[in-house]
């Protein structure tokens, strides 16, 4: 009962943010692999908060709302983000199934979702159902919506970089920087009023804790509406040929080894799937490409019978 209340909730994350990537969905075994990289940060996070927290009470041998304020902000946010972030770099950054920018997304929910979830099945274990349940509407969203704003601008990072338009490293600081501080917001709320003998200011943090946590799960949301809607082919640079396609819409296609397949690479050897020797603009949205649909808006060849 307990370990079911614990993952029901990164379940229907992981299925809301699966299911809005409407161009090309991810491989399964990628985003297990992602999910269980993320279970694995959490050793590096626990190392990193019990140093940080040896150093502050070095510093600060006592208890108080300041200290609490510096432990979830400059300590518990980045010893977790950063381990986040370095599962997601090294498993997707150069992955030839990151080619649209929403997959950012999906990636960096899937690991952060990793991490939630053993974090969430400890908690509610040792509290109770009172803590699975406070915990569903609040922590483990919260783990998703510090991912969403690091894989939007992971995304960004990613295709800054293709385009050599200078801005990769600004856009690689807020993707770290910016789930920090988020998250370092969002914990220190909670340890502050912790540490404070002062029913008040108790009272006051509960309730900027729930406007917090409220503003926090509006601005995800929208991103994410967003940044499906909006999803583009992130391999394409202006001018280049346009060679990733929609499987739907594309079809089925066999490979130089034989293969048959659906997607937009070979299964068994790798080889993408081939383009047509005529190319073409798309009228839309300009995307130089070879096939019967422009591969970034979807939009048709002008004259095409295929939809």
């Amino acid at each position: 009962m307990l370990f079911a209340l614990a993952l029901i909730p990164v379940i229907a994350l992981l299925c809301f943010i699966y299911f809005n990537d409407k161009k090309e969905k991810e491989p399964i075994g990628l985003l297990i692999g992602l999910f269980f990289a993320g279970i694995g940060s959490i050793i590096p996070a626990i190392i990193g908060e019990a140093i940080g927290q040896a150093f502050l009470n070095v510093i600060i041998p006592y208890n108080s709302v300041i200290k609490g304020y510096i432990f979830a902000i400059l300590i518990v946010g980045p010893a977790e983000e950063i381990g986040k972030y370095l599962m997601l770099r090294l498993i997707t950054w150069k992955s030839k199934n990151f080619n649209y920018s929403y997959d950012a997304i999906v990636y960096a929910v899937f690991v952060s979702l990793g991490f939630a979830a053993i974090e969430n099945v400890g908690y509610v274990f040792m509290n109770g159902i009172g803590t699975a349940l406070l915990r569903m509407f609040t922590a483990v969203p919260g783990h998703a919506c510090f991912a969403v704003f690091m894989g939007y601008f992971y995304s960004k990072s990613k295709y800054a970089k293709l385009t050599r338009n200078g801005k990769a490293a600004g856009y690689t600081a807020l993707s770290l920087i910016l789930p920090i501080l988020t998250h370092g917001v969002y914990d220190a709320i909670i340890m502050g009023a912790r540490e404070s003998d002062f029913a008040v200011f108790m009272g006051l943090s509960a309730i900027l804790w729930i406007g917090y946590v409220i503003a926090l799960f509006v601005v995800s949301c929208i991103i994410i509406v967003k940044s499906s809607r909006n999803d583009f082919c992130i391999v394409t640079l202006p001018g280049d040929l346009q060679t990733v396609y929609r499987p739907a819409v594309a079809g089925t296609w066999k490979c130089e080894c034989g293969t048959v397949n659906y997607f937009n690479y070979c299964s068994e050897c790798g080889r993408q799937r081939p383009a047509n020797n005529t190319t073409w603009n798309c009228p839309k949205c300009g995307t130089l490409s070879s096939y019967n649909f422009c591969g970034n808006c979807g939009c048709p060849k002008p004259g095409s019978q295929q939809a």
